[in-house]
């Protein structure tokens, strides 16, 4: 199986900057590159296995496909939709957030 690209959307971009920005002010520069590294492990994971991820959130939402998995090591929560040629990431959570407040924001946006 080939690994789909992973096409994050500017409100998912968005929540990495904020989550980086908040690592490195809060706990250091380490901590944020383990932050980016813990990612790129979860991206590479979810292009390679993107059936892997759970439906938690997605009848809730009314999005039967919208598929999510936590970052290993830190407490976000990936949303993504598999795609015919990619992964369309809509948004990276932190787990405590009212998710499906915030995920209804990134469908009116994106």
């Amino acid at each position: 199986m080939t690994a789909k690209p992973i096409v994050p959307r500017q409100s998912a971009r968005g929540d990495v900057e904020n989550a980086v920005n908040y690592y490195a002010h809060t706990a250091g520069a380490q901590i944020a590159i383990g932050f980016i590294d813990a990612l790129q492990l979860t991206y590479t994971f979810i292009a390679e296995h993107p059936a892997s991820g759970t439906l938690r959130h997605a009848y809730e939402l009314g999005l039967p496909e919208l598929q999510c998995m936590t970052m290993r090591g830190f407490p976000y929560v990936i949303f993504y939709l598999e795609r015919a040629d990619h992964i369309d990431v809509w948004r990276l959570l932190h787990a405590k957030q009212d998710i499906p407040v915030w995920l209804q924001d990134s469908e009116e946006s994106d």
